[in-house]
């Protein structure tokens, strides 16, 4: 990302990164359009209800509030090296008041500092701000960009810089193209290992036809939608590209994570699909982070499952609350696996459905995370081609 800021005039990678935004965002309000007409069509959840699908898991305990200001704080890391191995987290913790006796004998209680208010009764929360695990990619990629820009702003005081950020990536490259070789061993023993965790294969029965209502949408977004976006634009074939991107769906299918598949990602645009470095190394990492349609269409798909299961009959308002808020989530969900049931939290939250709920769908999330995440970079993918069909006149015009 570094190294393609830095090679772009600021004026063009301004135009570059628009185009790219409108890109991710018309795919992702599509992708979640088409989940929700396939779920009200098919209705996977009208058969049966929530009682009888064994919950697995706990419910992520998030709030919409703590989720948006965790995005802004992790787009603005205090550490770089701590952003590459841990991301910011707010988590309320439930507390028991505490009493005790003042110097005239009058009892004292202590206050949270937040309090939370359930059906049941009142609850007393503290919010605590902690990291965790996970690489903060949305602040690397907002270091990045500024740094890019920066840097390519102070001609050639900053090449010593470049030359460095290309040698590297050029070595990162090289050890991929070796890890490739090998990689299937890895891919067999990661099957293997999902596999052996199975405890009830019933729940597959129990949850099919809801596993098929998502795959379809996939697979309608991945075979249909994006390949025509791409055949309107760019006037190539769509199938040879994805032919390209072999490796990449590979990778994510199996480690279910657009982030890490980066660096193959960029291996196939560049060198079987011919992609201007310029455009994978600015397009990529940031689609890597905000355009998740798979997610976007799960979640839509998922929330209205939920309501099924309910027996609640959502209204025309209501659907377009679970699309808008589908679309949010996604954008705002890390390139990390399973982010997306955090996000669920969210959107279910947003529509008045139990967020406990989300636990129905733990059982099988394991497997549509694959699928989604395929699609997720398969769309990063065809962004890029198009972004640089779109692009052509001022990418000429810098060499």
């Amino acid at each position: 990302l570094f190294a393609g800021v830095a090679a772009l005039d600021s004026s063009v990678s301004g135009k570059i990164g628009l185009r790219a935004v409108i890109y991710y965002f018309c795919t992702t309000v599509i992708a979640v359009i088409l989940g929700i007409v396939l779920v009200v069509t098919i209705k996977p959840g009208v058969p049966q209800t929530a009682s009888e699908i064994d919950r697995v898991g706990s419910t992520p305990e998030v709030s919409t509030v703590d989720a948006m200001l965790d995005l802004i704080r992790n787009m603005f890391p205090e550490n770089l090296v701590q952003a590459c191995f841990q991301q910011y987290k707010t988590k309320r913790e439930k507390v028991e008041a505490t009493t005790g006796l003042d110097k005239n004998g009058s009892t004292l209680t202590e206050e949270p500092v937040t309090t939370a208010t359930t059906a049941e009764a009142s609850e007393e929360y503290k919010i605590v701000g902690m990291y965790s695990d996970g690489i903060n990619v949305l602040g690397l990629i907002v270091f990045c960009l500024v740094f890019g820009v920066v840097i390519g702003k102070m001609g050639e005081k900053g090449q010593v810089l470049v030359d460095f950020f290309n040698a590297l990536n050029e070595a990162t490259m090289r050890i991929v193209q070796i890890i490739m070789w090998y990689m299937p061993i890895g891919i067999v023993f990661l099957i293997a290992g999902k596999i052996i965790e199975v405890e009830d294969w019933e729940i597959f029965r129990k949850l099919g036809l809801y596993m098929a209502t998502v795959l379809s949408g996939l697979a309608i977004h991945s075979t249909v939608i994006l390949p025509l976006i791409y055949l309107i634009i760019v006037r190539k074939n769509p199938f040879r590209f994805a032919m390209g991107m072999a490796q990449a769906l590979l990778t994510a299918l199996m480690i279910s994570s657009s982030s890490a598949t980066l660096p193959v990602t960029f291996r196939c645009a560049e060198e079987k699909n011919f992609i201007d470095k310029r455009i994978t190394r600015f397009v990529l990492p940031v689609g890597a982070t905000i355009n998740m349609d798979g997610t976007a269409l799960y979640e839509a798909v998922a929330a209205v499952f939920i309501a099924q299961l309910n027996d609640l009959e959502l209204d025309i308002g209501q659907i377009v609350t679970i699309s808008v808020t589908a679309t949010a989530a996604s954008i705002g969900a890390a390139g990390v696996p399973q982010a997306g049931l955090v996000t669920m939290v969210i959107v279910l939250s947003a529509v008045g459905l139990p967020a406990e709920d989300v636990t129905l769908i733990i059982a099988v999330d394991w497997l549509l995370d694959r699928f989604r995440t395929m699609v997720n970079v398969l769309g990063d993918a065809f962004g890029t081609g198009i972004v640089e069909k779109l692009s052509k006149k001022e990418l000429e015009q810098m060499d």
